[in-house]
């Protein structure tokens, strides 16, 4: 019989230990055994409204807003002075590492005329705006304006660039926009994702002419795989075959490779998932933590419009990863972009479906269980503000 994974809000709030490799690959191994997967107890009803309304989208925005969310792996910054400027929730924010090491985030709006200080990714002491050269420490502070005798009583001190709250945990970088809204720091408590001593050796941005939650949908369930993926990933995975855990309001499935069957004959101390299967970490809202054979993947979706999301990729491998390894990891990664490209496209067909008008709501079964907790998780954050 296919184990069972509930809706109940209470399995969101509380700090569920994830099951061991061996657990899951034993798991796993049952399923392929009885032909069985991972279910939920009852479909989700997503009413397609939700994907189409200003007022829907703009409150999702203000949840993004209110709480920590991830902005990026803390690989991403190594460096005193690096830096990441771009829009979050639809504000433009600038995250750098200081001089001291710490991890600051601001406003990207310089304090004379509001135009941005910085754009993309760098790194750098000073941030200078390019409208007047008002400059400013990569700790926030003002340090200098051109002609300043032409501003009486400026107070420099008070000028600096507005922060945000900024917090690195578990080898993620959080922001927190909204000063006012609940400091509910659980929202930070995740597993160590990112291991010590990994990389950034790939980074990029993409639009996708689809609502963000449409484009999460495609990460989160293996009902798909033989259907969408009939040359690339159902050769070497399995067809609707996952396991799939929940930790605080957020989810693990794993999608395990055809190549796990050479584990069944060696002890359990010895058995490793790494290259035997991808495990999808869902980090409620709008974030995607992929394993892959020697590398990982971070994916931030940022919502730029109804139909519209930018995705914020980084690939992450070890430090010590050589170049015949790395370009290993690469070719596996244009294997897997091939299936990406996909993804994209039913994506964008969904999208497109929901002009048509013929469903009031889009259906998520049993199989589709992670979807339905993400969705249900979304409408009670929601919950009054719609």
């Amino acid at each position: 019989m296919a184990a069972k994974a509930s809706f109940t809000s209470t399995e969101h709030r509380g700090a569920t230990p994830l099951m061991s490799e061996e657990a899951v690959v034993s798991r796993i191994f049952d399923h392929i055994d009885n032909k069985t997967t991972d279910t939920g107890q009852s479909s989700w009803r997503e009413p397609t409204e939700n994907y189409q309304s200003v007022e829907r989208f703009d409150a999702e925005l203000a949840l993004l807003r209110k709480r920590w969310i991830v902005f990026c792996p803390s690989v991403a910054l190594p460096k005193s002075g690096d830096y990441i400027a771009r829009d979050a929730a639809g504000v433009p924010l600038i995250v750098v590492r200081g001089n001291d090491g710490e991890i600051r985030g601001f406003r990207n709006a310089c304090r004379h005329r509001g135009v941005q200080v910085a754009s993309g990714r760098g790194c750098t002491n000073v941030f200078v705006c390019p409208y007047h050269g008002w400059s400013y420490g990569n700790d926030g502070s003002l340090r200098s304006v051109p002609h300043k005798d032409g501003f009486p009583g400026l107070d420099k001190e008070s000028r600096g660039l507005v922060a945000v709250d900024c917090l690195e945990k578990n080898g993620l970088i959080f922001v927190k926009q909204n000063a006012d809204s609940k400091d509910r720091r659980e929202e930070t408590d995740l597993p160590d994702l990112i291991p010590d001593g990994h990389r950034v050796i790939k980074s990029e941005a993409l639009e996708i002419e689809a609502n963000w939650k449409l484009h999460l949908e495609s990460s989160l369930e293996g009902y798909h795989i033989r259907s969408t993926h009939q040359t690339t990933f159902f050769p070497v995975q399995y067809d609707n075959l996952t396991v799939v855990e929940s930790f605080g309001q957020n989810n693990r499935i794993a999608f395990p490779y055809q190549v796990i069957e050479g584990l069944r004959d060696k002890p359990r101390s010895t058995w490793s998932t790494n290259g035997r299967l991808t495990f999808v970490y869902h980090l409620f809202p709008n974030v995607v933590v992929s394993t892959f054979p020697d590398c990982m993947q971070v994916v931030v979706l940022e919502p730029l419009g109804l139909e519209l999301t930018r995705q914020h990729m980084f690939l992450l491998a070890d430090h010590e990863t050589d170049k015949q390894a790395l370009d290993a990891i690469l070719e596996g990664q244009a294997f897997a972009k091939m299936g990406a490209i996909e993804d994209r496209e039913v994506v964008l067909g969904a999208q497109r479906g929901l002009k048509a008008g013929a469903n009031d709501f889009l259906e998520f079964g049993l199989f589709e269980s992670a979807i339905g907790r993400f969705h249900e998780t979304l409408a009670g954050e929601l919950a009054g503000s719609v």
